[in-house]
């Protein structure tokens, strides 16, 4: 092959326009398109590239034009949560606050180990102008910029300082995006010189590349460890992480489930792996779960781990597990998370090692009246979830109501969307997921924010369905720009606008720790007491909402709620539904604990009695150690 010149950008634009992703034989872009906000660093180079491939043809990668940088990075995450991680979007953004505007995006991707490709713009290489604006200026090193900061949030970091760097860069980057076990925020910088540099690139770079992900299979000998400790059970319980659903296992899992009727906890990231009203279902676990599989974890002797990271969420920080003999068995495709808790590890794609497991396991059964219990169990549970549904609270609401009333009407063909506040937990522990997609928790770093533009990249993954983004007043006011995003690009969305003046979540761990909702209510100082504490502030949600391009519902009671929800899902346009809700409405408890410390010394009652509660839950941490004794020396 020849050569073609090309600036650097243009090089990259065509470079991401012919990368391809494959598994079980199903091939899709690995890059699809690319958001985009632009400024001085990037305005003339990649974003000078995307209007050429645009107005020539020369390369088929659309630019959405979003209006915050982390927000885009969200709605990146989204998109490829919903593809299971199977493509990417990239993220373009300027030199300086631009691209720094990402690293709470980045943070996020790589946290949940969702990828997304960042374009961060960058210092002149050739520093001939330097200082410019927005550089970063140490006495320690002249080659140190801002997006440094990206490094230890990425999977993968390079700097592009010259053209000829570019195709090592990019082809590390693409390896990282597709690799099941490593993937997250992977951050290309490109100084703002390089991105518009001339340079004679070898055709082949722009030929049509295929990633092919694979399945690894369990090693025999683990395989082997892994039947061992399972056929040992009398109680087991399965937790099912995200890595069911973005392995596409849900099948295998039901299948291996009904085989051996072991009772199936999920995660915020794993619920809809196995469906509600499954026989072997159990609900949510861990701090925000269901007092039926927490109950089980804590007499479970042994816990089989299926693409869960473990976090202290669903360990309910190490507490949930009880039975001193209690033995892991981890199958994981990531070599991090497979090795924790002292279990037998199984390294192995989630639906290959459950299918292995189905094979070698055939002819063990629990005991049926372990079955039982945790049937009855459930169906105990199930009459206080239908009771939190329909609370009959008033004057306002419950929070519990607005989600009972989505959860019955929502259908099997929509999704719904969180990530903040005191929604993930109420949903963790009463959502009926009825479909394998419906449930969107942004779990693992929480970022109020991502509701909105979360939602957004979720609809351009799944236009077909009904994406719903729940938020609260605080998410809303952290974020809610992309709302134009989505007005601008005809992407519809309904947004549930649940506000009850404050920070729920945390005005009630507040309480719980003794620091009586310091800090958490949206209220006027109060001049006698100097506190937060006085009159409600006239904050208009809804007419910000409406200001921003979206039509919106105001609704008082569950019923109009219900008729406001059957309106939009009729509406082609993005809607908002906007509720006010009672911020003290009562949640049923999940039985469980999640550690925060309290301070060891205090002054206020409150804080004292909150530490006593603390350290009585501490001495039922355990740290794991105890090796399983088919992974000792014979």
């Amino acid at each position: 092959m020849g050569a073609v010149r090309l600036t650097v950008s243009q090089a990259l634009v065509r470079f991401l326009a012919n990368q391809y992703s494959e598994r079980d034989g199903v091939q899709q872009r690995l890059i699809p398109g690319c958001f985009g906000i632009f400024g001085h660093g990037n305005v003339a180079g990649v974003g000078q590239a995307l209007l050429e491939a645009h107005t020539t043809g020369s390369a088929d990668l659309p630019y959405y034009l979003a209006r915050n940088e982390q927000g885009m990075v969200h709605a990146s995450v989204g998109y490829s949560r919903m593809r299971n991680r199977l493509q990417a979007l990239a993220c373009t953004a300027s030199i300086g606050p631009g691209s720094t505007n990402m690293l709470t995006g980045a943070a996020l991707a790589t946290t949940n180990r969702i990828p997304v490709l960042l374009l961060a713009s960058d210092i002149f290489a050739t520093r001939v102008g330097s200082p410019v604006l927005q550089e970063l200026e140490l006495p320690s090193g002249y080659d140190v910029s801002v997006n440094d900061a990206f490094r230890p949030l990425s999977r993968f970091f390079d700097r592009v300082w010259r053209p000829e760097q570019l195709p090592a860069a990019m082809l590390g980057a693409m390896r990282v995006l597709t690799d099941q076990a490593e993937t997250g925020a992977v951050t290309i910088a490109l100084p703002q010189d390089v991105q518009a540099e001339a340079h004679d690139w070898d055709e082949e770079l722009f030929a049509p590349r295929v990633w092919h992900i694979p399945r690894p299979l369990p090693e025999p000998a683990a395989l082997a460890r892994a039947v061992a400790v399972l056929r040992s059970g009398r109680q087991p319980l399965i937790i099912a992480g995200g890595g069911v659903l973005y392995s596409e296992a849900t099948e295998e899992l039901r299948r291996f489930a009904e085989a051996t009727g072991i009772p199936v906890a999920d995660t915020q990231a794993g619920k809809g792996a196995i469906l509600w009203d499954h026989p072997q279902a159990v609900g949510g676990v861990g701090s925000t779960g269901s007092p039926v599989a927490n109950a089980l974890a804590r007499e479970a002797d042994v816990v089989l781990g299926i693409g869960t990271r473990y976090s202290d969420f669903t360990t309910a920080s190490r507490t949930a597990f009880q039975n001193p003999d209690v033995r892991f068995v981890n199958l994981n495709i990531a070599a991090l998370d497979v090795a924790k808790h002292s279990g037998v590890m199984l390294l192995a794609d989630a639906r290959t090692g459950l299918e292995a497991l189905t094979r070698e396991l055939e002819g063990y059964r629990v005991d049926e009246e372990y079955t039982r219990r945790h049937r009855t169990l459930f169906d105990d549970w199930n009459k206080v979830v239908d009771e939190a549904y329909h609370l009959g609270h008033g004057p306002l609401p419950a929070q519990t109501e607005v989600l009972g009333a989505l959860n019955e009407t929502i259908g099997t063909n929509a999704t719904v969307v969180q990530a903040a506040g005191s929604m993930p937990g109420d949903l963790q522990m009463l959502w009926r997921a009825q479909e394998t997609k419906q449930y969107h928790v942004e779990y693992a770093f929480s970022c109020m924010g991502y509701e909105i533009a979360g939602a957004l990249g979720i609809k351009m993954a799944a236009p077909e369905r009904e994406v719903y983004s729940l938020v609260g007043d605080g998410s809303y006011l952290m974020m809610a720009q992309e709302i134009v995003t989505a007005v601008s690009e005809n992407i519809k969305l309904i947004i549930v606008i649940v506000q009850n003046h404050g920070f729920s979540s945390i005005g009630s761990l507040s309480e719980s720790l003794g620091s009586q909702r310091f800090g958490t209510n949206y209220r006027y100082r109060d001049p006698a007491t100097g506190m937060l504490s006085g009159d409600t502030l006239p904050v208009d949600l809804a007419a910000n909402a409406e200001s921003l391009g979206a039509d919106v519902i105001r609704v008082k009671t569950i019923d109009e709620f219900r008729d406001a929800l059957a309106a939009a899902r009729a509406s082609s346009r993005t809607t908002a539904v906007h509720i006010e809700t009672d911020m003290f409405a009562p949640v049923p408890s999940s039985q469980s604990w999640w550690d925060v410390p309290v301070s060891e010394v205090a002054q206020l009652e409150s804080t004292q009695q909150a530490r006593k509660t603390y350290e009585q839950h501490k001495s039922e941490q355990r740290p794991f150690l105890r090796p399983s004794e088919q992974e000792g020396p014979a």
